[in-house]
């Protein structure tokens, strides 16, 4: 069982800037404070990923997803509304209210509610997250904390030790606009 003190002890490894791992639904993901440009591109730089991708936030509640959702039309808000907290990430207009090392190329920005106890808990003390899974661009999701470690052996400033949501896919992901499947899950 995770402690609440090693909770707090990664939400304020994220809040200074650092970089952590942590188990989510379906895949251990990598996270940070997605307004930190420094972190953020520290952990793009570990998984070799480009930032013209864009990257998933995910959040404890609805709510922390105001700034983005406040000014859609209620039916939009409703769509996603009625699927949180879940296994969906919905891509929303992101309407230039986050950085573009989030956003990437994008004119949508990928967000989630998660269902995941651990990851709710620490979204609750540090507000959206930065949601990646954690391994390197071209290998398979690491599904264990072991593979975390191999895949970044002492390049974390965390990894928040924790079991698996159960499930066996990551998140779908759905256009808001369109309603369109992006990916499966």
């Amino acid at each position: 069982m995770v402690s609440s003190w090693q909770v707090r002890q990664a939400a304020s490894v994220v809040l200074q800037g650092g970089v952590i791992a942590y188990p989510t639904e379906a895949v251990w993901g990598l996270g940070c404070d997605p307004f930190d440009e420094l972190a953020v591109e520290r952990l793009l730089a570990l998984k070799s990923r480009p930032m013209h991708k864009g990257l998933i936030l995910v959040a404890d509640s609805i709510h922390q997803f105001d700034f983005l959702l406040e000014d859609l039309p209620e039916i939009w808000q409703d769509r996603v509304a009625s699927t949180w907290p879940g296994p969906t990430t919905w891509l929303v207009p992101h309407q230039d209210r986050l950085p573009k090392w989030i956003t990437g190329e994008h004119n949508s920005v990928a967000i989630r509610v998660s269902d995941h106890p651990l990851v709710r808990e620490l979204c609750a003390l540090t507000g959206p997250i930065v949601s990646t899974s954690a391994n390197p661009a071209g290998r398979p999701s690491a599904r264990t904390r072991l593979r975390v470690e191999q895949y970044f052996p002492r390049q974390l400033d965390k990894v928040l030790n924790g079991k698996l949501g159960g499930r066996k896919n990551p998140s779908l992901i759905r256009d808001l606009i369109s309603g369109d499947v992006v990916r499966p899950s």
